[in-house]
């Protein structure tokens, strides 16, 4: 399920595969200096917890489909709620509540120690098949 290890931005950031079943996925960001977007609360830039988001939702629909496909994020909203404490990992789960033959529909929840504390909500969509010509 570490499809997304390939991807140069996933290495950078050091996300990592916790859990996965049908439909749903938990990945982890490791606590990085270099992702620290403020030097002062040494919290992690929301653009990090932007990445681990996005690709938890893309995973989440991954783990329904017979075979990989091309997908591509067509919307993305996020509710930050409050920031991560400092020199600890991020997880988050996300599913796929919805996959129609060209949309999925994807919900995602960052966390610290615990689910029920959220640092992110997140709602997305992804179009399927995205590699095929016009």
């Amino acid at each position: 399920m570490a499809w997304f290890e390939g991807l140069p931005q996933c290495r950078t950031l050091g996300l990592r595969h916790v859990a996965s079943e049908a439909g749903k996925v938990t990945l982890e960001l490791p606590f990085q200096e270099a992702l620290i977007g403020n030097p002062e609360t040494r919290v992690v830039h929301g653009g990090a917890v932007t990445t681990l988001i996005d690709t938890a939702s893309g995973t989440s629909l991954f783990t329904l489909l017979p075979a990989p496909e091309a997908i591509a994020t067509l919307d993305l909203r996020i509710d930050y709620l409050r920031p991560a404490k400092p020199d600890a990992p991020i997880f988050c789960t996300a599913e796929c509540y919805r996959l129609t033959e060209h949309i999925a529909f994807t919900r995602a929840t960052a966390f610290q120690d615990d689910i029920a504390k959220p640092v992110a909500y997140a709602v997305a969509t992804f179009a399927r098949g995205t590699g095929k010509e016009a």
